[in-house]
């Protein structure tokens, strides 16, 4: 298998025959083999039973139901472990992403050598509630990860297979996978100008839960990414600054009440200074950072199996 191209999708049974014949033709005339993998994110309309009807006539689709809504990078994840292609390209299923641009991002990945080419929706045909969001982000992006790419967050990538099958997608970890394959040392990445269509069928899925969930996986991503193998560094750093602070405050508190009675001057009792209460609090949050370090030690070097989807069926 040469080329995989994968589809996450969610609710949508009007554009997927058209986004399927699309991709036959575009993908035929390459002359390489490929299949086409649809990931129904627990759709509530008739997007499985297409996709079935679909499969008796393109025998080049694979599909996989989950049996609720996961989420997209769940689609993702579950969808890399299955590919089979040398080269892997996302789409979204909403006839947006435009197939067209498949054999362009596939030569880029196959003999320009490249390990991650990410779609750059230059002109977009979204409303401004989606797309002044979208610029934060990837200003956001850019800046905490050094990575220089206009649009992180476009549905539309071609991976080389190495790059697939060593990374993790969770929670809304799918707009930063440049991040985590250039953690995971892929650091050939590079982006491509790519066409956006106006949505012709459905409903956008973003909203103001998306916009949320986006930066704090940002936070987390920038996290695991500096940290994920090593949060004593972190934790330890600011319990043992935090505990400085308020072990010194104590000592400077401790001499100058032992100075005041040393020369007999009376001096209002240690605990009425705001500065013993404020270096108490600094000692306790030092030590509390300092125990949390440990504990993500441990987790760390224990962690659980993130990616258990409950799958319906496979075709």
């Amino acid at each position: 298998m040469v080329l995989s191209v994968v589809v996450p999708l969610f609710n949508e049974e009007e554009s997927l025959p058209e986004l399927i014949k699309w991709v036959d033709v575009v993908c035929s005339r390459m002359n390489v083999k490929f299949e086409v993998l649809l990931v129904d994110d627990g759709s509530s309309d008739g997007s499985w039973e297409v996709i079935r009807r679909l499969k008796m006539d393109y025998g080049f689709i694979r599909g996989i139901r989950f049996r609720r809504n996961y989420g997209k990078s769940a689609a993702l994840n579950t969808a890399f472990q299955a590919a089979k292609g040398d080269v892997v390209i996302t789409m979204d299923a909403d006839l947006q992403d435009s197939p067209d641009e498949i054999p362009e991002l596939y030569r880029m990945i196959h003999e320009d050598g490249y390990d991650l080419v990410s779609g750059w929706k230059k002109k977009r045909h979204d409303p401004l509630n989606k797309t002044m969001p979208s610029k934060l982000f990837n200003r956001t992006a850019r800046l905490v990860s050094g990575i220089r790419l206009h649009d992180f967050n476009c549905g539309l990538k071609a991976y080389r297979r190495d790059v697939i099958k060593h990374v993790e997608v969770y929670g809304e970890m799918h707009r930063y996978i440049p991040i985590l394959a250039k953690r995971a040392g892929f650091g050939k990445i590079t982006e491509k100008i790519v066409q956006h269509n106006e949505r012709k069928y459905g409903v956008t899925k973003f909203g103001i839960e998306r916009f949320l969930k986006g930066f704090l996986d940002l936070m987390s991503v920038m996290f695991i990414s500096k940290f994920g193998n090593r949060p004593m560094h972190l934790f330890g750093a600011l319990g043992s600054l935090m505990f400085l602070v308020g072990f010194g405050l104590a000592i400077w508190l401790g001499v100058d009440k032992l100075y005041s009675v040393a020369h007999g001057i009376v001096a209002p009792l240690v605990t009425s200074n705001p500065f013993f209460y404020i270096g108490l609090v600094c000692m306790i949050l030092g030590t509390q950072l300092f125990v949390t370090g440990f504990l993500a030690e441990l987790v760390s070097r224990n962690r659980p199996e993130r990616n258990v989807y409950s799958i319906a069926e496979k075709i």
